[in-house]
C-alpha cells in the first residue's frame, strides 16, 4: 500500500487560507498569494514539485468543507482536484448523489474508514490529503505518513491554520527534503515519526 501524505501551501504564520474563506473566495481574503507558485510565477523547481505530487496521486482524501467550497460552479467542475482520481470526502451527512461528480465518495463513518477506502483505491500510489481539517484528523489518528508544506513568505494574520486541533501530544517529524524554489517558496517534506 502507498503512503498517506498531506501537501498544503502555508503562510509563515501557519495559515492555509486568508481570513473569511468562503465558496466565493475559497482561499479567503489575500489567500491567493499562497498558490502563486502553482501558476506563471512558479519556477521550474515549483513545477517539478507539483508534477511529482500529481504523478504520485492514486486517491484524494478531503473534508466536506473543501468539497463544498471547491466543487461545482467555479470549482473543479465535473472532476476532482486531480481529474478522474478517486476522491473520498469526510462528512457527517452525504449529499444527494444527483449531480455529484462520479469521482467523489462520501464517507460518514470516520477518518479511519475514509483512509482505508482511499488506500484501497490508490493501491501502491499516494493518498493525497487535501484541506486542513482532513490533515488534522489523519494526523491525530496516526494515519498520516508524510507532511509537505509549501512555505510561502507572507504573513496573512488570519484564516484557517494547518496545525490546529492536533491534541496535547507532540508529533515528531523527520525532515527529509528542503527545496528552495527561487520563487520565494520553500518546499518542505517531513516524515511522521512513529514510536
Amino acid at each position: 500500500m502507498g503512503k498517506v501524505a498531506s501537501s498544503m501551501s502555508m503562510s509563515l504564520d501557519g495559515y492555509v487560507t486568508g481570513p473569511h474563506d468562503s465558496r466565493e473566495q475559497p482561499l479567503g481574503e489575500g489567500g491567493e498569494v499562497l498558490h502563486r507558485w502553482l501558476g506563471p510565477a512558479g519556477t521550474e523547481a515549483d513545477r517539478a514539485v507539483l508534477q511529482e505530487m500529481l504523478d504520485g496521486a492514486g486517491a484524494v482524501l478531503m473534508g466536506r468543507r473543501s468539497y463544498d467550497f471547491c466543487v461545482g460552479d467555479g470549482g473543479w467542475g465535473d472532476g476532482g482536484p486531480v481529474g478522474d482520481t478517486p476522491c473520498f470526502v469526510l462528512t457527517h451527512h452525504a449529499p444527494d448523489p444527483a449531480g455529484v461528480p462520479e469521482v467523489f465518495t462520501f464517507v460518514t463513518d470516520g477518518v479511519e474508514s475514509a483512509i482505508a477506502q482511499a488506500k484501497a483505491a490508490a493501491g501502491d500510489r499516494v493518498v493525497g490529503v487535501h484541506g486542513a481539517t482532513a490533515a488534522q484528523q489523519a494526523l491525530a489518528a496516526g494515519l498520516l505518513d508524510e507532511i509537505q508544506v509549501h512555505l510561502v513568505p507572507v504573513l496573512l494574520g488570519g484564516g484557517v491554520r494547518l496545525f490546529d486541533l492536533l491534541g496535547a501530544d507532540p508529533v515528531d517529524l523527520v525532515r527529509d527534503r528542503v527545496i528552495e524554489a527561487g520563487s520565494g517558496v520553500t518546499h518542505l517534506r517531513f516524515r511522521v515519526s512513529r514510536p
